[in-house]
C-alpha cells in the first residue's frame, strides 16, 4: 500500500484511535434525529407537535454550534467535550424519560429540546481540527479530509436504520439513550485522545485579528460553498419526494435518496485518490459548478429511474465539495480558530438546507414541478459569485488566494 493511501491516513500516530472515537459519538447524530421524532410523535401523538421539539433542538444546535466550537478553541478539546457530552447526554435520558409514556407536558419536551440543542458537542469540526495536527502531508491530509467526510456521511445513513429498527422492536425512546450513550462514550474518548494544550489567552490585538468578522471575510468562498450545497440538496431533497408521489409512490424516493447517498461516497473517496494539482480554491470553484449542473439537470427528468441516475450523478460532487470546503476553510483560518472555522462550514450547510426547503415548500403549491427542480440549482450556481481569483505558484504549485 503506497503511503499516499487512505491506510497510511490511519496509520499515522493517534489517527486509528481519533477516528474510531470520532465514528462512535457522530454516529449518535445519526440515530438522534429519527429517534426524537418517533419518541414525541408517540407520546404526544402529534406529528406536529414532534415537528416542533425536533425544530426547536436543530435550531438551537444549528445557531450555537460555531459558540460551541469557539470555547474548544479557547479552552481545549480535554476541558470543554467531557462537559459538553455529559450535559447533552443528561438531556437525551430526560427526553427518553419524558417520552417513555404519554402526559408530559409539551413546553417540558421543547424545554429538554432546546436544552439538547445548547449542549450538542462539536464533534466533527474538533475531529477534522486535529487532523490537520495529526497529518501534515498535504496529500495525505486531503486523504483524511474525505474519509472523514464519506464516513460522516454514512453515518447519516447507518444511524436512521439502527433508530428505525430500535424503534421497530422497542419503544422509540430507547434511541435516545443509545444516542446518550453513543455520544458520551464516543466524545469522551476524543477527548483523551486529543493532545493536551494550555488555554489561549490572546491579547487584545490578537483577538482582533481573529474574530468572526475577519474569519468570516476570509472564508467566504468556502461558506458560499457549503451554503449554496446545503440550499441545493434541501431542495432537492423535498422535491424528489414530490417527484416519487407523481411519478409512483412516496416511499420510491429511497432510491433517489440511495443513489445520491453512493455517489457522494464514491465521488468523496475518489477525490482522496486523486494528487491533484490545482488549488484547492479552483477546485472547489469546478465542484461547485458541477454540483449546480447536476441538480440542474434534475428538471429534464421523465421519470423516477432517470432521477436517481441524475441523483447519483450529482452525488459525485456532494463530498468532494463540502471536503474542499472544509479543507480550503482549515487553510485559511489561524490555528487557534480551525475549530470554528469548520463548524461555520457545518453551519452555513445546515442553514442553506433549512432555509431551502422551507422556501422551496411553498414554491410547489405555484410553479410546475421541473421549474422547482431547476430553482433548487440557483443557490448552488449563485456560490460561484464568492470564488475570489487564484493564481498558482511557479515554485509549490499551490494556490495563493489574490484579492479582486
Amino acid at each position: 500500500m503506497s503511503s499516499s493511501s487512505y491506510g497510511a491516513v490511519l496509520r499515522a500516530p493517534g489517527a486509528a484511535r481519533l477516528f474510531g472515537a470520532a465514528l462512535i459519538g457522530r454516529l449518535s447524530y445519526g440515530t438522534v434525529s429519527l429517534s426524537l421524532l418517533l419518541a414525541v410523535a408517540a407520546t404526544t401523538g402529534s406529528y406536529a407537535r414532534a415537528g416542533w421539539v425536533m425544530a426547536v433542538f436543530s435550531t438551537v444546535s444549528v445557531l450555537l454550534f460555531p459558540a460551541r466550537a469557539g470555547l474548544v478553541d479557547r479552552h481545549g478539546a480535554r476541558r470543554v467535550l467531557p462537559p459538553m457530552a455529559a450535559g447533552y447526554a443528561v438531556t437525551l435520558v430526560g427526553l427518553a424519560a419524558a417520552t417513555w409514556r404519554s402526559g408530559v407536558p409539551f413546553p417540558v419536551l421543547l424545554a429538554l429540546a432546546a436544552a439538547a440543542g445548547v449542549f450538542a458537542p462539536p464533534l466533527g469540526p474538533v475531529t477534522r481540527a486535529q487532523w490537520s495536527r495529526l497529518v501534515t502531508d498535504p496529500e495525505l491530509r486531503l486523504r483524511a479530509y474525505s474519509l472523514d467526510t464519506v464516513a460522516e456521511e454514512l453515518l447519516y445513513v447507518t444511524g436512521p436504520l439502527l433508530a428505525g429498527a430500535l424503534a421497530a422492536v422497542a419503544r422509540p425512546a430507547v434511541g435516545l439513550l443509545l444516542s446518550a450513550a453513543l455520544v458520551l462514550g464516543g466524545t469522551v474518548a476524543l477527548a483523551v485522545s486529543v493532545p493536551r494544550e494550555a488555554a489561549r489567552n490572546n491579547s487584545a490585538e490578537e483577538a482582533a485579528s481573529s474574530s468572526t468578522k475577519g474569519l468570516l471575510s476570509r472564508a467566504r468562498q468556502p461558506l458560499a460553498a457549503a451554503a449554496g450545497a446545503g440550499a441545493g440538496l434541501g431542495a432537492f431533497g423535498l422535491l424528489a419526494v414530490v417527484f416519487a408521489g407523481r411519478h409512483g409512490r412516496d416511499a420510491d424516493v429511497a432510491w433517489v435518496e440511495a443513489a445520491l447517498a453512493a455517489g457522494s461516497a464514491v465521488g468523496g473517496l475518489a477525490l482522496g485518490a486523486v494528487n491533484w494539482r490545482a488549488a484547492a480554491g479552483n477546485r472547489l470553484t469546478v465542484l461547485t459548478a458541477v454540483l449546480g449542473a447536476a441538480l440542474a439537470l434534475a428538471a429534464l427528468a421523465p421519470s423516477l429511474p432517470v432521477l436517481a441516475v441524475i441523483a447519483a450523478f450529482a452525488g459525485l460532487a456532494v463530498a468532494p465539495t463540502l471536503t474542499t470546503a472544509y479543507l480550503l476553510t482549515d487553510e485559511i483560518a489561524p490555528p487557534e480558530q480551525r475549530t470554528r472555522a469548520g463548524a461555520w462550514v457545518n453551519t452555513a450547510f445546515n442553514a442553506g438546507g433549512s432555509a431551502s426547503t422551507a422556501l422551496v415548500g411553498l414554491l410547489t403549491e405555484r410553479l410546475p414541478l421541473s421549474v422547482c427542480l431547476l430553482l433548487a440549482a440557483a443557490p448552488v450556481l449563485a456560490a460561484l459569485a464568492a470564488a475570489p481569483s487564484w493564481r498558482r505558484t511557479t515554485d509549490t504549485g499551490r494556490g495563493v488566494l489574490t484579492e479582486g
